[in-house]
């Protein structure tokens, strides 16, 4: 069972999509962490032995589950919940698993290395695609992407939706520039993704010794597509986890590790300061009159209207569109911008605050753990910068980066008998 995890991890970024009938797509993980999560509980019956840790993250998951189903009984539209619920059963099942069968170390550390240099593979495409507008021109560029990366990767019908309402540009200073989005959908999901990865690759970097320069090449990598999305929302969770690490890590690490906390922190300051796309692109975001800012506030005041109308179970999951426009279709982009508000929209406050929990309790549980193990301490960097991303984006429908997340909270269910410092 293992190994079949490590190949879905491995897989998980570049997975293809299946276009089963017309409308409809499929992220072909979906259906593999299906057949994962019904062959672990195949070999769990017939082995008596199905463990489920009896733990407070654990319940807090299950009440999520449970909260966000029981709000289709409000849905106007039963048929938009129906798949929106059938999305995160066939996900949330990865968490069981990996909670399962990631039972020590070496094997915390064998998923981590796929996850990061898998992750190092996608920010290289995104790095590629990105600098190709420079030789080739932007527009050839974009019509390459569109026509030829959109519907294996995405589907017919979503890749469709994605060309329709396009995030893949950026304009900065008056210069239009294609965004690294790699084979995601948009940069903003791209980002929350190399979010989640580059602390536990800046650990690794540090923790490494034989293939230490890979693991610097793997967060290099990382960090400078995650950078070219110019997602504020990934510049401001990218922020946070800096400001994260850089204040609460610098006692308990080594003189080589300090200098190495001290570079990052420092090119991050010049990023911020020396004039560039990036510089005017993180500006932007505390200008209150451009436009974006402003649809995202008005996004937001919306949000908070149908919260305070529907604050018990919320309108239904996949019903918030509905609410912001009555005729809008499955595949328009209608969101609050902010996973809290959007979960609080759809499934009610008390399911917000569970989500809530759930960070919370793995914060905690990775804090104590980072005691023994010091990777546990990057990947509650890797909390801090999806938590902050979360304020001003929504990636819990992503199949890639919420099974990522998933995968990363479930080592709080690892008992470590001993491990080291940071």
């Amino acid at each position: 069972m293992y190994n079949f995890l490590v190949l879905l991890v491995a897989y998980l970024p570049f997975q293809l999509a299946v276009n089963p009938v017309a409308g409809v797509d499929l992220a072909s993980v979906r259906i593999l962490i299906l057949i994962l999560g019904g062959a672990w509980l195949a070999q769990g019956l017939k082995n008596k032995a199905i463990r489920i840790k009896n733990s407070p993250q654990t319940w807090l998951v299950l009440s999520f589950l449970f909260l966000s189903a029981f709000s289709l009984v409000v849905a106007k539209n039963t048929d938009w919940s129906a798949r929106k619920l059938l999305f995160l059963f066939s996900i949330f099942p990865i968490y069981f698993v990996a909670s399962q069968v990631i039972s020590s170390r070496k094997k915390l550390l064998k998923i981590m290395d796929l996850m990061i240099f898998s992750g190092a593979i996608m920010a290289v495409i995104g790095l590629i695609q990105f600098l190709a507008q420079f030789v080739f021109g932007l527009e050839t560029v974009y019509a390459f992407w569109a026509e030829y990366m959109t519907v294996p990767f995405l589907g017919k019908s979503f890749g469709a939706a994605v060309l329709e309402n396009p995030s893949w540009l950026v304009g900065i200073a008056g210069r239009t520039y294609l965004r690294a989005t790699s084979l995601f959908p948009d940069p903003h999901m791209f980002s929350f993704y190399l979010g989640l990865l580059a602390p536990l690759a800046f650990g690794l970097m540090l923790e490494q010794k034989k293939r230490r320069w890979l693991a610097i090449g793997a967060f290099s990598v990382i960090f400078l597509a995650d950078i070219l999305t110019f997602s504020r929302g990934g510049y401001l969770g990218l922020a946070a986890g800096s400001v994260f690490v850089g204040i609460l890590s610098w006692r308990r690490i080594n003189r080589p590790s300090k200098i190495a906390v001290g570079v990052i922190l420092a090119l991050g300051l010049l990023i911020i300061t020396i004039p560039s796309p990036v510089s005017q692109r993180l500006v932007s975001s505390f200008n209150l009159k451009e436009g974006s800012n402003q649809g995202r506030l008005a996004m937001w005041r919306k949000a908070v209207d149908v919260i305070r109308e529907n604050p018990s179970v919320g309108v239904g999951i996949g019903n918030y569109p509905l609410e912001v426009k009555p005729t809008a279709t499955y595949r328009d982009p209608i969101y609050a911008h902010n996973t809290y508000l959007d979960i609080a929209a759809e499934t009610g406050i008390p399911n917000m605050l569970i989500w809530i929990g759930i960070l919370a309790v793995t914060f905690f549980g990775f804090w104590k753990k980072s005691k023994k193990e010091s990777l546990f301490f990057f990947g509650l960097a890797s909390l801090v910068i999806f938590a902050a991303h979360s304020l001003v984006d929504t990636a819990i429908y992503s199949p890639v980066v919420l099974s990522i997340f998933l995968i990363i909270i479930s080592w709080n269910n690892l008992e470590l008998s001993s491990g080291k410092n940071i």
